[in-house]
């Protein structure tokens, strides 16, 4: 991980918090019913996830309460337009950047002296089965404030009200209380320490509930995609319920997929894409075994690829190059058909957002065949940070030399 912490691919982009900072963190742990962490100095995105407090506590997700219940903390404005890098839905982000939107000169005021927990309640305190996602149509975000800030706000304002009438301002107690009031929270006269909950619709997303699911709602058929084997079989002995059930690795699943226009199948084009190079030469190296130069040169020099591509066996290289071979063949023979030269898992591989979706369907669309053929170190990256960290320690170290390259032209082009 030393090597992507360097290149600002692990806990890059973060909000470091020491002393009293760290101090208001752990007392926002013990509003959620978290331990402390012991940690003097660490860093946090967006939702106030910590990568080192994780490790600590052998945990990613140490922040929910369960898996319906999702929370985040906010520090400092610094956090604003921070990555979340451990989301537990996919508009996980969109949410923060409404927050700090509609409260930014709120969240400025309050972390003064001060910190936010966020509860992202969407009315159903436990999933109890997968059907339940459905029902997630929106979201309410409530803000709760360290030490009650707000409610000591409204009891000093009391207090100045109850002094300002009659005779109050000689009572010796009424001074005392404010005195005190004052030297341990300030004058929070004029202060902007309320806020209201935001209320935000939710069409189709992921959620990591029920081991992984995809919950697509505004298409020509509802449909729920799952990661885990158990829960999908456990899901289809329901039938009362009017929604398409697939675990992700199923091959009828593409179909369905392009015919609610979800997907599209542009071969050609796909092609064509970076990300299809990309894929070509991750498959590459899961069957390259030694090499005479280093990987990232070979992947970088096409000379290079084609040279050790030809030494692999002829399964294998029909499997790397059965896009291009059929092509070429299809010139001549007009009646090939495409599962003859292409593997199963490339005809995924081909497929592509379907250009009539929105921006955040489109990004939900990446994550899905991110999900499906986790071949493309970049899109991984991007879209399953989770599975990325876990894979790429079991890579060669030159290989993830050429990943972190690729990464980070490919952010820049992004303008990430």
């Amino acid at each position: 991980m030393e090597k992507l912490r360097a290149a600002g691919l692990f806990g890059g982009a973060l909000t470091t918090l020491s002393g009293s900072l760290a101090k208001r963190y752990n007392e926002c742990l013990a509003m959620l019913g978290v331990t402390p962490t012991k940690l003097k100095t660490f860093s946090i995105d967006g939702m106030g996830w910590s990568p080192e407090v994780a490790v600590e506590k052998k945990d990613n997700y140490y922040l929910n309460t369960g898996e319906a219940n999702v929370n985040a903390i906010i520090i400092s404005p610094q956090q604003e337009n921070k990555p979340v890098h451990m989301p537990s839905h996919s508009f996980d982000r969109d949410v923060m950047e409404a927050v700090f939107a509609a409260y930014g000169r709120e969240i400025r005021d309050i972390t003064k002296d001060s910190a936010l927990v966020l509860h992202l309640d969407q009315k159903i305190d436990a999933f109890f089965e997968p059907f339940d996602l459905l029902r997630y149509d929106k979201i309410e975000v409530t803000f709760a404030l360290l030490n009650d800030l707000d409610k000591k706000q409204m009891e000093q304002q009391a207090f100045i009200n109850f002094f300002n009438r009659d005779n109050n301002f000689i009572d010796r107690d009424v001074h005392n209380h404010l005195l005190n009031s004052a030297k341990e929270y300030g004058d929070l006269r004029g202060r902007r320490l309320k806020l209201e909950p935001i209320q935000l619709k939710v069409s189709s997303f992921y959620t990591r509930a029920f081991g992984g699911v995809f919950v697509l709602k505004n298409f020509v058929k509802k449909i729920l995609i799952f990661e885990d084997e158990k829960m999908f079989k456990s899901a289809i002995n329901d039938s009362a319920h009017e929604v398409m059930l697939f675990h992700k690795d199923h091959d009828e699943l593409m179909d369905a997929l392009v015919s609610n226009l979800v997907l599209r199948k542009d071969f050609k084009g796909a092609m064509r894409s970076q990300r299809y190079d990309r894929i070509k030469k991750h498959v590459f190296v899961e069957e390259t075994k030694k090499t005479e130069h280093p990987l990232s040169e070979i992947l970088d020099s096409h000379f290079l690829f084609k040279k050790y591509l030809n030494k692999l066996p002829k399964e294998v290289q029909k499997r790397i190059s059965g896009v291009e071979l059929y092509y070429q063949r299809l010139i001549v023979d007009k009646n090939l058909k495409l599962q003859e030269y292409v593997d199963p898992h490339f005809v995924k591989v081909l497929h592509e957002p379907h250009p009539s979706l929105k921006e955040e369907e489109e990004e939900l669309a990446w994550k899905l065949l991110s999900k499906i053929v986790p071949k493309d170190p970049v899109h991984l990256f991007w879209y399953d940070k989770e599975q990325f960290y876990r894979v790429y320690s079991e890579w060669k170290p030159d290989y993830q030399d050429w990943v972190i390259e690729e990464i980070l032209e490919n952010n820049q082009k992004q303008g990430m």
